[in-house]
């Protein structure tokens, strides 16, 4: 028994097919809204949702435009759930053509040009005020310092009295008052001048956006048909998904170490960037391991051949020969824009359920990580909260989880190419997360210290986070002595003794693990003889690289000294090279 939302059985799709080629129905454009988007490495997978109200029986059409003119064909697929009986019949892709892409983004960002425009403008009207003004005090200057003007009818030689000039006390005044409103003009115009710095960068920035976004949307669009057939009426929640180019997000880290309590708080985020021509506003954002552009198989090999090889003329083509070759050249060029063009595409019963991008549930917003689903090659990370990422190519950082990881902090240090203690910290992933390979900031007890780099770690695998350097750990590497002598009962050879003091202290007032790490010169030659003096080879045994490292373990204010020294042997008519002036 046929139910709302059940099955159309396989046994009436014949007849329905026939129905709806006998009475097809035209369809309006259905209003659709991003509801979920997964992101790849290269790429995403949208998901775009229409709730229809199919009031009444037969084939009835649902088209989706304005979809980006970058979509993957071959990726469409469509899903539906509700209360009335529906069967999916096909999906086809056209592509369509406008003058111009509309973007809210784009018109957001054209109305903000606009306002700076109008700032321009008041800053102007302004500098040119202030212009005015210092003209105006510096002719009223000149005209109470320079030469006197008399009155029409007032020149002496007619008999006219002479103009009192201003007193000493209106002097000082007026040069008074002059120099306070010249300070102040000269104040505001360099206010202007920055205000204008400002808005020139500003204007700059959103002028790239803008210039990305028209790119991206370019003058075309594709828009997508769904065709359906109505059994029973009533409500349909229809989902299609697409694959887009230009998206992509990669693994961010901060690490937070607390040196007394010996933990890490590692906060796992994701930064997302697209530029696909659509803005996702509040969608359901999910971050996939997996890398759809390798394929689904491994390469097959091919013969690796020797041959001998035979040098041959490059043969000339004739004109005729190329043209041929052009148009045989062009034939066989994909059309992938022809109109009509039907989409491989999965059609799915009324009642099945949507991919894993329309099914992503919604969590509590206060929990600031992502669920995981792990599959056989990869796994997804369904960020909690709705997320908004605009195609402006602008990074959005997203949280997938933290985790408190126990420390085992240890310093490595190399004295003599840095005078720096490196914190490092053995730890394990006990979270069921991967972390993928990516850049960490770090902060040593609530202070940023450096920038580092995380590699590819598995769940419950173990591994070396590097912590950056850590002045509480005092380093200092010094040459104490070089020694030539000569060797042999007729001075026939050399030998060049050095001696290195290495000091180790503990400022911090805990105690530390630090392991020192130098090198002995290696001999590539049976002429030339190294021989280690000190430390003892058996305390200190170098390895065939010639590398050798202590393991120190410092009290708080513990000061450690470490003494290198060795010889180098040769007979006088070698030339060794690598050996320290």
């Amino acid at each position: 028994m046929n139910t709302p939302g059940a099955f159309l059985g396989c046994a009436l799709l014949p007849a329905l097919l026939a129905a709806a080629a006998a009475a097809p129905l035209p369809a309006p454009s259905t209003i659709t809204t991003i509801t979920a988007v997964t992101v790849y490495a290269d790429r995403a997978v949208v998901t775009r949702t229409a709730a229809l109200d199919l009031a009444a029986a037969g084939p009835a059409e649902v088209t989706f435009e304005k979809l980006p003119a970058a979509l993957v064909d071959q990726s469409l697929t469509v899903a539906g759930h509700g209360a009335a009986q529906v069967a999916i019949l096909d999906v086809t892709a056209r592509a369509a053509y406008v003058d111009f892409t509309p973007n809210e983004r784009v018109k957001v960002i054209e109305d903000e040009l606009r306002g700076l425009a109008k700032q321009f403008r008041m800053l102007s009207d302004r500098g040119a005020t202030l212009n005015e003004e210092h003209d105006f005090v510096k002719r009223m200057l000149t005209a109470s310092t320079g030469q006197i003007i008399y009155p029409l009818g007032a020149a002496p030689e007619r008999g006219g009295g002479t103009p009192a000039r201003p007193t000493l006390d209106e002097w000082q005044k007026l040069y008074t008052y002059s120099e306070e409103t010249l300070g102040k003009i000269a104040a505001e115009m360099q206010s202007l001048d920055q205000q204008r710095e400002d808005l020139t960068a500003k204007k700059s920035a959103l002028e790239h956006q803008l210039n990305e976004l028209r790119g991206a949307g370019g003058r075309s669009f594709k828009t997508v048909t769904v065709r359906l057939n109505t059994v029973t009426t009533g409500t349909l929640e229809l989902a299609l998904s697409y694959a887009v180019p230009g998206a992509s997000w990669t693994p961010s880290y901060d690490a937070r170490v607390n040196s007394t309590e010996k933990t890490i708080a590692l906060a796992y985020s994701g930064v997302v960037r697209q530029n696909t021509g659509e803005d996702w506003k509040d969608v359901a954002l999910t971050l996939s391991t997996a890398h759809p552009s390798l394929g689904g198989a491994a390469p097959a090999l091919t013969p690796w051949a020797l041959d001998v090889f035979v040098p041959r003329p490059v043969p000339v083509a004739s004109e005729a020969v190329k043209l041929a070759a052009f148009e045989a050249s062009a034939a066989r060029r994909p059309n992938n824009f022809g109109a009509g063009n039907t989409m491989n595409m999965r059609a799915f019963s009324s009642n099945a359920p949507l991919d894993a991008e329309a099914r992503a549930e919604k969590q509590d917003a206060g929990f600031a990580a992502a669920t995981i689903d792990s599959a056989a090659t990869s796994a997804s990370f369904k960020v909690t909260a709705p997320a908004s990422v605009p195609s402006d190519n602008s990074p959005q950082k997203v949280p997938v989880t933290t985790a408190a990881l126990a420390a085992n902090p240890e310093y490595l240090t190399t004295p003599k190419l840095q005078p720096a203690a490196f914190l490092t910290a053995k730890v394990v992933n006990s979270s069921e997360f991967p972390l993928l390979a990516g850049a960490m900031s770090v902060f040593l007890d609530g202070t940023f210290v450096a920038t580092s780099a995380l590699r590819t770690v598995m769940p419950g695998e173990k591994f070396d986070l590097a912590l950056g350097a850590d002045e509480g750990i005092a380093v200092k590497h010094k040459r104490v002595t070089r020694f030539t002598e000569d060797t042999g009962l007729t001075n026939s050879g050399k030998r060049v003794t050095y001696e290195y003091l290495l000091t180790i202290q503990n400022n911090k007032k805990t105690a530390a693990r630090v392991i020192v790490a130098d090198t002995l010169p290696v001999s590539r030659n049976e002429k030339i003889v190294v021989k280690q003096l000190a430390p003892d080879a058996k305390d200190v045994k170098p390895t065939p690289e010639g590398a050798l490292k202590w393991t120190l373990d410092l009290k708080p204010a513990e000061k450690r000294e470490l003494t290198l020294k060795f010889s180098v042997d040769y007979p006088n008519d070698v030339q060794v090279t690598g050996l320290e002036p």
